[in-house]
């Protein structure tokens, strides 16, 4: 018996085939409307309902790359199961090149939402009902924040099985075991009983190509991993290391950092990992390992205030 069509939002996608569609968001004060763009791969063959998301930041674009050339590959007449994909969540955020929405809220502190709340609620809102609700399993894609780069990872809750699986699969060089914040996509969608992975990796407002690969292949090893593709990149070699803690080590000094630690480096409590100067390259003080472990984060400002979070480190 042949699958059903696929709803979203008012279209339905036959199967075996891609529809790209738009979901209405708001309007621009110009009378333009902003959409949320989706792309949907519903397979001829049943299987799981899976998303993967981008850009909930609208500076992180890493992710936005990572779904283009995941979706390159797929065949809707071979697939099995159906694959929502929304390369750029924070369209407005995006467009501006801008961490938040114009109202200035943080889209990823404003699940579930509400349809009669603010601009962020809304598309919160609109996410969850047309996405998340119809989903098994989801991948949120991230970049490091504002003039940070984050060695490719990812954040899960490790204590639940089937998460820890995934995560496993996917074979990125760390995953971390991390609390779920309120008002997240995670936290939401983990409430509505999806199994999510959250995909930190590279720096904001670029490509990376070291975290665009890396997603690439670990969303495509997922994807196999459910039965969805028969094209499976592997296992990762090596395996992904399990950390269950991370902290940041902070400046001491308000300086410029000149930092010798790169990301995924074995390091030990203790070991310098670079130096505050001033502008005459005098050296103010020396940055030094709080603890073991490995460099899963740095700060690429080249000035620091003292307080400042400069290198993260798990364990």
């Amino acid at each position: 018996m042949p699958r059903e069509s696929f709803p979203m939002g008012s279209v339905r996608i036959r199967p075996g085939t891609v529809r790209n569609l738009e979901l209405p968001i708001t309007k621009l004060v110009t009378g333009a409307d902003v959409s949320l763009p989706v792309r949907v791969v519903h397979g001829r063959e049943d299987g799981p309902t899976v998303w993967v998301d981008a850009a909930i930041h609208g500076d992180e674009v890493n992710g936005v790359e990572v779904i283009r050339q995941m979706m390159a590959g797929l065949d809707p007449k071979t697939f099995r199961g159906t694959l929502i994909a929304v390369p750029v969540v924070n369209v407005l955020g995006f467009m501006n090149g801008d961490r938040y929405l114009p109202d200035r809220r943080d889209l990823n502190r404003s699940f579930p939402g509400s349809g009669r709340g603010s601009l962020a609620s809304r598309i919160a809102h609109l996410f969850m009902t047309e996405v998340v609700d119809k989903c098994e399993v989801g991948i949120d894609l991230h970049t490091g924040a504002d003039r940070r780069s984050n060695l490719p990872q990812i954040r899960a809750d490790l204590d639940d099985r089937r998460t820890h699986e995934l995560a496993e699969r996917f074979g990125a060089p760390v995953m971390l075991h991390a609390k779920i914040r309120d008002g997240s996509l995670r936290h939401a969608a983990r409430e509505r009983g999806a199994t999510v992975l959250l995909y930190e990796a590279g720096e904001n407002l670029r490509f990376d190509d070291y975290a665009v690969d890396a997603g690439v292949v670990g969303v495509r090893r997922v994807l196999a991993a459910l039965g969805m593709v028969e094209d499976d990149p592997g296992p990762a070699d090596p395996p992904s290391r399990e950390c269950r803690q991370s902290s940041w080590v902070r400046a001491r000094r308000t300086g410029i950092l000149r930092l010798d630690a790169h990301l995924g480096q074995e390091v030990a409590d203790g070991e310098r990992l670079g130096s505050l100067v001033d502008s005459f390259g005098k050296t103010l003080r020396a940055v030094y390992a709080n603890r073991s472990g490995v460099v899963i984060g740095r700060n690429e400002a080249p000035l620091v205030n003292s307080g400042d979070a400069i290198v993260h480190i798990a364990w």
